[in-house]
């Protein structure tokens, strides 16, 4: 079932030089599905969130969630939707409390039900003894963890998520993954995700939209994405044998290049790689460490950056 449906949308910011930021876009998200949305600067990722977030206007298409036009049922529509930007923040002045029991207010929740729900998720991202503490002295990691359990705490029924570890500690960011992933499993909560952390988003998306001067060039797995990009590197260090490696390579006509003993050697593909260990076996040259570098995500997204310019 689909929980979230774009069609067609697009969004043109007028000018003496009009520039179309989003440029007729469909998509879909199913329940408790995270969905990806990948892409380099200016592809179009934060002024899609601002319009599925109801903050922009189309300049045409629509946004449906749950069965309903995004425009004719705004307030219904955002009771069920949360928010999480590593660059947005909550008021200075105010402690965290007094911050997410205004928010929890504004979703309809009573005091009690608030006070439950921020005790949990600020404990949970490490911040409870934060929870007086005003907003102006937390750290970067901190005020991020904060915007998380402000998204997390009205128990949302789809969650938008703009870059939600990009100041945080390796550590700390991985515990929010793994918290993301919790919250997926126990409440089927659907997620919107951008990132521009490679390994996160194939540890976390199910789905990945990869988006290239406002349009979708790519709708599938990570794994099969990363799969699409032909090549494979294979790393042989030949220690003593490198002259008779080298030699063999040479003859054989691959591409390769040397970083001291070590060969790094390119494939067209994995299939590759057995013949010609077989041939280096078959010549007794002996090597003293092996590996093999198979395609990643980040080696399509680097691929479609470096195709378009």
């Amino acid at each position: 079932m689909s929980i979230l449906k774009v069609e067609n949308l697009t969004k043109v910011f007028q000018g003496k030089k009009p520039f179309t930021a989003v440029n007729g876009i469909s998509f879909e998200m199913k329940q408790g599905e995270i969905l990806g949305i990948l892409g380099p600067n200016g592809a179009g990722k934060t002024t899609t969130l601002q319009m599925l977030l109801g903050i922009l206007s189309p300049t045409s298409g629509s946004i449906e969630y749950f069965g309903k036009e995004l425009n004719a049922h705004r307030s219904e529509v955002l009771q069920k939707i949360s928010f999480a930007s590593t660059y947005v923040s909550l008021p200075y002045n105010l402690t965290l409390e007094q911050n997410l029991l205004v928010i929890g207010r504004l979703f309809g929740m009573k005091k009690k039900e608030i006070l439950k729900n921020m005790d949990e998720y600020l404990e949970r991202l490490g911040i409870g003894h934060k929870k007086k503490s005003l907003v102006t002295t937390l750290s970067a990691g901190q005020t991020t963890r904060m915007m998380l359990a402000k998204a997390l705490m009205t128990k949302p029924k789809i969650l938008l998520l703009d870059e939600p570890t990009a100041s945080l500690d390796p550590d700390i960011a991985q515990e929010v993954i793994e918290l993301i992933l919790q919250i997926r499993k126990e409440d089927n909560v659907s997620i919107l995700f951008t990132s521009h952390n490679m390994a996160e988003v194939t540890q976390l998306c199910d789905r990945l939209i990869f988006l290239q001067a406002g349009k979708i060039i790519a709708n599938d797995k990570p794994s099969k994405l990363a799969k699409s990009i032909t090549g494979v590197t294979l790393d042989l260090d030949f220690g003593t044998e490198l002259d008779q490696a080298v030699a063999l390579l040479k003859q054989s006509n691959l591409k390769f290049h040397q970083v001291g003993t070590l060969c790094k050697i390119e494939l067209p593909e994995e299939k590759n790689i057995a013949p010609l260990l077989q041939k280096i076996a078959e010549h007794k040259i002996l090597y003293q460490h092996i590996n093999i570098k198979s395609p990643t995500l980040e080696d399509y997204f680097l691929a479609q950056v470096i195709k378009k310019g």
